[in-house]
């Protein structure tokens, strides 16, 4: 925490000294000072006009301002024969209240003489406008304060998290009312400084009931039930918002029995009161006894349906849902969100859609929830469609639609369309804290550009164990496992602990490495060094470890001493080595097992007929199709997809409906020769069918993979990476060709493929064939 107040403080009088040189030549907007300075004489010059009228006109321009029409309230403020303060201040107040800080500020400058009101109005505009620095220059400047101004300075501070900074002007305040004791109180509970807000607290004896109420809401925010009822057994008055506070408390933490008690025991019941115990029974799945409470309330408004709608789209009751939906009376933009997103997390996107077009207006979270669910249910195009339509319908993005929109670049590897995303969430002014920054360090790994992830996560202003986590995973998928683990004892040095996840990407980067020894190491030392128990997926990790490196027998001995039955993962990473070292045996002995757990698996039908191929068992691999044909078992169709120019271009094997494939189907045939001038050779003992070698180095050469690197060659612009994802693994032969396309051409090709990243540059792969 200490550290984090320091960057706050930091970063403060970095904008404090922006905002300083800023401030001390502002130009006064052309057209405006040409609009002032028409006429001076006549504008200032004294005239028989009377008090009554000069409040008249002033009414009149704060009407207009009222009403968005500052041009006319302009007019009005220009033809005024007398003006006072009070016409300055009406203008620049309105200007404030329609978000034209700018000439608000202008006014404010250009007053022949300000009073106290006039200052006070700028300083509450440039802390509505989150210009704490600029705030504080004029609240420094200012001739006069009075309590007003110490507690908009106070308000600002602590409604932006510079609580130091808040204390520090409540110290100097000459005289405290309420509302600067219970905004410092406030403040640090907002803040999340508990201890702090308790000192301050004891430091008095005379708070006012709301102020207890906000120590107390602090204490359930952070679940310390106890002391909250503490503070609520003892408080001298309590009102609805007291009740409503410990009675929410108990029930959102799943005491719901107590929370009942105290309902029945509060002796005042309103809407919220009855809402508490609704939602509270809601969060913990009693939609029955949620509904209970729910049809017995005497009045309803509309967060009690909304908990209710939300209750049932949580568990995918959406057609009760959707009865609670058409029959509210008080239906508003919440409840239209709460429905779509119900209906995208059923997979209902059509409905979803539906809803969408038929909401009365939409706002981000609307957006935001429509995105999402296209994302979620598979449809990522769709989904960044919408987030560009959403960006030219000029509705403002929040953090939800960022993380959403860098989410499904990172799902199809849309990196251009990625780092705008980046730009816009710069310019929108959001810290690269944990939420938006672990989406954005995500996207930089998923999309094959690791430097840019690190620059990221280095820049990172909080991290948690995610932020680590997802580096770590980042290097290892990319195939740095060296990398992957300096990051990790760099995190064994701040006070975040590695957890179950972290310790996957550890054993996956030392597996994909081929780092035994340190992979052995860290296995064997998770519960002693950080109490964490091995779980499958870490016996998965190890025995993938041992069997790329060819240590199958060591590999089973893990797998027989296990604490728990293997499942169908770990059988599978048995498979795989089996595959790479051509240990038909013990691969048979593993598919077999696989096919009782998941009949339904494809992939390790498609494994074990690999193995068949490579050992010439054609009879078995014809056996396999069989098999898979009885059981209904579909092989997944190969797909890969490139972003060029903001579009994603997606190819399957043999692929004839691109509109370039002629262009790329004779470009392959160039590459073709090429490869084998420089020693290409077809490995087509990966090929599932038992024709001639002719045939079988034809099959091979139309994969989507190489489809999708030809086009990329021939659009992206020399120098660029050109970048590649494949929903299935990379076959043995086109890793192979690719290494060779990349020495002719001269360029870095980065593949995605469903278990890791390669990175082709010059004739080698990062992995160094260790895949």
């Amino acid at each position: 925490m200490q550290t984090m107040q320091s960057c706050y403080a930091k970063r403060f009088r970095q904008l404090h000294r922006t905002c300083l040189r800023s401030l001390q030549s502002q130009p006064l907007d052309n057209e405006l000072q040409r609009r002032l300075d028409r006429n001076p004489k006549k504008v200032e010059k004294p005239s028989p006009i009377t008090e009554a009228e000069i409040v008249k006109w002033n009414m009149a321009i704060t009407e207009k301002m009222r009403n968005g029409h500052c041009d006319s309230a302009l007019s009005l403020f220009e033809t005024m024969s007398h003006r006072t303060s009070v016409s300055w201040n009406a203008m620049i107040s309105g200007y404030l209240s329609n978000g034209r800080f700018d000439l608000a500020r202008q006014f404010f400058d250009r007053m022949p003489e300000r009073d106290l009101v006039s200052w006070n109005v700028m300083i509450s505009g440039c802390v509505r406008n989150r210009n704490l620095s600029g705030a504080r220059i004029l609240f420094d400047k200012m001739p006069k304060r009075d309590t007003v101004s110490w507690n908009t300075m106070l308000s600002g501070y602590t409604q932006n998290g510079y609580i130091d900074e808040a204390r520090e002007i409540f110290d100097k305040m000459p005289n405290k009312n309420s509302i600067s004791w219970n905004g410092i109180l406030a403040g640090y509970v907002q803040n999340g400084r508990i201890e702090a807000a308790c000192q301050l607290f004891e430091s008095k004896s005379d708070w006012e009931v709301v102020s207890w109420n906000c120590l107390m809401g602090g204490y359930v925010r952070r679940k310390r039930l106890i002391d909250a009822r503490r503070l609520f057994d003892i408080m001298p008055e309590r009102d609805e918002v007291s009740w409503n506070t410990i009675i929410s408390g108990y029930a959102q933490n799943g005491e719901l029995l107590e929370a009942q008690k105290l309902f029945e025991d509060s002796p005042i019941r309103d809407v919220f009161t009855w809402t508490a115990m609704v939602s509270g029974y809601v969060q913990n799945g009693m939609l029955t006894e949620a509904r209970r409470f729910f049809d017995e309330m005497p009045e309803k408004n509309s967060v009690s349906w909304n908990a209710m709608i939300a209750g049932y789209s949580q568990c995918k009751r959406m057609d009760l849902a959707r009865e609670l939906f058409e029959a509210m009376p008080c239906r508003n933009i919440s409840s239209w969100n709460t429905m779509i997103t119900g209906y995208a997390q059923s997979s209902e996107i059509d409905r979803a859609w539906s809803l969408f077009n038929e909401m009365p207006r939409h706002d981000s979270i609307s957006w935001a929830a429509i995105i999402a669910g296209y994302a979620q249910n598979g449809c990522s195009e769709e989904a960044l469609r919408l987030f560009i339509e959403m960006k030219r319908d000029g509705e403002r993005m929040n953090r939800s639609t960022f993380t959403c929109a860098l989410s499904t670049c990172a799902d199809i590897a849309a990196l251009d369309l990625g780092k705008q995303v980046h730009g816009r969430l710069v310019k929108a002014g959001y810290e690269m804290g944990c939420y938006v920054g672990n989406a954005l360090l995500s996207m930089y790994c998923k999309c094959g550009s690791i430097d840019e992830a690190y620059t990221v996560f280095e820049g990172m202003t909080q991290k948690d164990v995610v932020t680590w986590n997802t580096m770590i995973t980042g290097y290892a998928r990319h195939g740095f496992g060296k990398e992957a683990l300096k990051v990790f004892e760099s995190m064994r040095l701040t006070s975040i602990n590695p957890d179950d996840v972290t310790m996957v990407g550890v054993l996956s980067a030392c597996s994909h490495t081929g780092l035994v020894n340190k992979g052995t190491e860290y296995f064997y030392s998770m519960d002693k060094d950080f109490g964490i128990m091995a779980k499958a997926q870490h016996y998965t990790c190890m025995i993938d470890l041992l069997g790329r490196a060819g240590r199958l027998e060591d590999a089973q001995v893990l797998m027989r001493n296990m604490p728990f039955e293997p499942d169908a993962a770990t059988w599978g990473a048995l498979l795989g080595a089996s595959r790479i070292h051509g240990n038909t045996k013990l691969g048979e002995e593993a598919a077999e097992r696989i096919f009782e757990m998941e009949p339904d698996n494809s992939g390790m039908y498609v494994l074990l007929s690999n193995l068949y191929a490579a050992s010439g068992r054609w009879s078995d691999v014809g056996n396999m199709r069989l098999l898979m044909r009885d059981k209904g078992v579909r092989k997944v169709p190969g797909y890969s997809w490139i972003e060029v120019q903001n579009k994603v271009h997606t190819f399957s094997v043999g692929d004839s409906m691109h509109p370039e494939k002629d262009r790329i189907y004779a470009f392959l045939e160039e590459l073709d020769m090429w490869m084998k001038r420089e020693g290409y050779i077809s490995s087509t003992k990966m090929v599932l069918h038992d024709v001639e070698e002719e045939e079988k180095e034809h099959m091979l050469k139309y994969h989507s993979e190489k489809l999708a690197v030809a086009f990329g060659i021939l659009t992206i612009p020399s120098g660029r990476p050109i970048r590649v994802i494949k929903n299935l693994r990379v076959c043995e032969d086109c890793h192979n060709a690719i290494k060779y396309i990349s020495k002719i051409v001269g360029r870095l090709i980065i593949l995605r493929d469903s278990n890791r990243f390669h990175h082709f540059d010059g004739g080698s792969c990062s992995c160094g064939d260790y895949w």
